[in-house]
């Protein structure tokens, strides 16, 4: 095979029914769940050092906190509420917001809040996507989007679809828009400042893509998915992206050249409606998990999981 990554399944498994189990990726903020205890959305680091503008000291840029922000500030869901609390657990600031915090993102010293809605409207439960200053706790500007990220200097993409939208907007730290690109979906940053995207354009036939954003608003395009809701991807370290397309797992390089890792299960064409899955990356292990949702009623489900191992090929036998 081509490429510099190979996988081998270690373990597969079948579930009558969704799993809601360990490992599973969700939403640790629903719109109508009632959470009684707050949410950590992401860590602040004080210098962390790592250049990704997350705060959260890993360089991934995700800002999720996994284990490496002892000690800093955290930005924590409350009801409506988002606060900012110090490593003692002191507040240092708190925002009412008309919706449900339920993701944040860290830029320089700048805060993104995605909301979700307390009513269902015509995009669901989309709430505003709130720019706030990071050390003041004060409301810069209010923006739309269903994804975001953070890029440096104070800046975020923000991402929507539906309705004749298929878009990313990038958004300085005063909230000005700066660049726009007709594309959506699932954005890994890169070293370079330029944004790789899994896209989901939620057509059948699919016109998604692998593409990447250049700075003027123009897009490269890399290969063609057949999947227009592939789950988000995970990324290894040479920033080479491993997504799940269809039952097919794909790994697409920081150049968009693209190799099949392995053949998981045959999704057909016109029914990938039926399924959603999932990818999660724990040191050189893999998580898939796939659900396939009858086509009869009463709808019944089957999850079908594998853990695989990833291994550099140029390593092996060292």
């Amino acid at each position: 095979m081509t490429g510099g990554w190979q996988v081998e399944v270690l373990d597969h498994r079948l579930l009558d029914g969704p799993m809601w189990g360990e490992g599973e990726a969700r939403e640790a903020v629903r719109p109508l769940a009632q959470s009684a205890q707050p949410v950590v959305l992401a860590d602040v680091g004080v210098g962390d050092g790592d250049g990704d503008g997350d705060g959260d000291g890993d360089g991934d840029g995700d800002g999720d906190g996994d284990g490496d922000g002892d000690g800093d500030d955290r930005i924590v869901a409350d009801g409506q509420d988002l606060a900012r609390l110090g490593a003692d657990g002191r507040e240092k600031w708190r925002h009412r917001c008309a919706g449900k915090p339920h993701e944040a993102h860290v830029s320089a010293d700048r805060l993104l809040a995605l909301t979700y809605s307390l009513d269902y409207h015509a995009w669901g439960f989309l709430g505003p996507a709130l720019l706030f200053d990071l050390d003041s706790g004060r409301l810069i500007a209010e923006l739309r989007g269903e994804r975001g990220i953070a890029v440096e200097g104070g800046r975020f993409l923000l991402g929507l679809e539906g309705y004749d939208n298929f878009d990313t907007w990038l958004h300085d730290q005063d909230g000005t828009l700066l660049t726009t690109w007709r594309s959506y979906g699932h954005y890994v940053p890169d070293p370079d400042g330029t944004v790789r995207v899994v896209e989901c354009d939620r057509k059948l036939p699919t016109a998604s893509r692998v593409v990447r954003l250049l700075p003027d608003g123009s897009i490269e395009r890399g290969p063609q998915l057949s999947d227009s809701t592939a789950p988000s991807p995970v990324v290894l370290p040479d920033g080479t992206i491993v997504l799940l397309d269809a039952g097919v797992l794909r790994a697409v390089d920081p150049h968009l050249q693209d190799t099949v890792l392995a053949e998981l299960f045959p999704v057909p064409p016109r029914e990938t409606w039926r399924f959603s899955g999932e990818l999660s990356l724990a040191d050189d292990r893999l998580t898939v998990t796939l659900r396939e949702r009858s086509t009869e009623v009463p709808i019944s489900y089957m999850t079908r999981t594998w853990t695989l191992s990833v291994v550099d090929r140029h390593h092996v036998g060292e």
